[in-house]
């Protein structure tokens, strides 16, 4: 008997020839005309009845927000993420052995002055003390680098002194405050984070394909993971644009102790590229140049889209510890910087 005829009839003597499901429908071709004739209903329906209340000013201003923060955010996300990749599949770990100083103290500034030679955002810091975690870099190092990366490199620089014309000091005192928030922040991490539940991620050796297919495979893992939580960040930057009444704002303006923490929060909700923040805080006229630094420092530090991209890379756990202790740093040395050089 050839082998056709032995695929084609079945094994077992009992069965009947042919069998009873010859020449039938599976259950799922039943179902799916059925399932497109709905969606098809649904997506008709749909637009004569909610067509007329997408039109409504605050839907298009929500819209219109997620829409900016998302387009924004994405080309450094991909950078960062491209970056993490390279640092994954060409970067020997011994490199940053011999980089960086042995001690997690003495690292920590180290690290954060690196972010001075890196020109991106938050979106792009992640992924990539992501991966400076995968190769061996001590957390709080790592964790340095990501708070410093956006805040302190020479795009975030150069913006933030065409925004605040004639006043370079500005300039002067956001790469202070941040610098000194990063540093801060690492050695407390340090001292005090190591009981902190910390998903550091691992990376799997290179394959067969060598190095280049191990960069495709980490760059596409870190974009779809970090990608769906840049979706959640803007989606609630959104939401809370359109609910937060703008006049609350000029009525704290004028009330010295509570406009920081106002504008420290507006920062948090807002979450503006930090190539962008300097024009919108310049934009605030109300408020004093205390107050515009700390919108300046604890943006790129601190907002809803950097918050969903560390909670799904480092764990919600180091969230609820790490943003809070950035958060309050990044008030207190912008009002000390403040005082002393604004």
């Amino acid at each position: 008997m050839s082998d056709r005829t032995t695929l084609d009839w079945p094994t077992e003597p009992d069965s009947p020839i042919p069998p009873p499901t010859w020449g039938r429908r599976a259950p799922e071709a039943q179902v799916l005309p059925w399932v497109f004739a709905a969606l098809v209903g649904f997506l008709l329906l749909g637009n004569v009845l909610l067509a007329p209340r997408l039109t409504a000013p605050a839907l298009r201003t929500w819209s219109t927000i997620f829409v900016a923060v998302c387009v924004q955010a994405l080309p450094f996300l991909i950078f960062g993420v491209a970056l993490s990749a390279a640092i994954t599949a060409f970067v020997p770990a011994s490199f940053w052995t011999r980089v960086l100083p042995r001690r997690p103290y003495a690292a920590v500034p180290v690290a954060g002055l690196a972010g001075v030679v890196l020109p991106g955002c938050e979106c792009a810091s992640v992924p990539v003390a992501s991966g400076l975690m995968s190769r061996g870099v001590t957390p709080a190092a790592a964790l340095a680098f990501l708070l410093a990366s956006p805040a302190v490199n020479p795009v975030v620089l150069v913006a933030t002194a065409v925004a605040f014309p004639g006043r370079p000091v500005m300039v002067v005192a956001r790469f202070t405050a941040s610098l000194l928030v990063a540093v801060l922040a690492g050695w407390v991490w340090q001292a005090l984070g190591r009981r902190v539940p910390l998903r550091v991620p691992t990376r799997a050796p290179a394959g067969d394909g060598g190095r280049w297919a191990s960069f495709l495979s980490a760059m596409r893992h870190d974009f779809l993971h970090a990608g769906g939580f840049l979706v959640v960040g803007g989606l609630t930057a959104a939401t809370l644009n359109v609910v937060v009444p703008r006049t609350w704002l000029s009525s704290v303006a004028d009330v010295p102790w509570l406009a920081v923490p106002v504008l420290a929060v507006l920062a948090v909700v807002l979450s503006i590229c930090s190539e962008a923040d300097a024009f919108v805080a310049a934009s605030l006229t109300a408020f004093s140049p205390t107050a515009k630094l700390a919108f300046l420092v604890v943006g790129p530090m601190v907002d809803l889209k950097l918050i969903a991209l560390q909670a799904g890379t480092f764990g919600r756990a180091f969230v609820a510890r790490f943003v809070p202790l950035t958060f309050a740093l990044a008030v207190l040395v912008s009002v000390l910087t403040g005082w002393v050089l604004l």
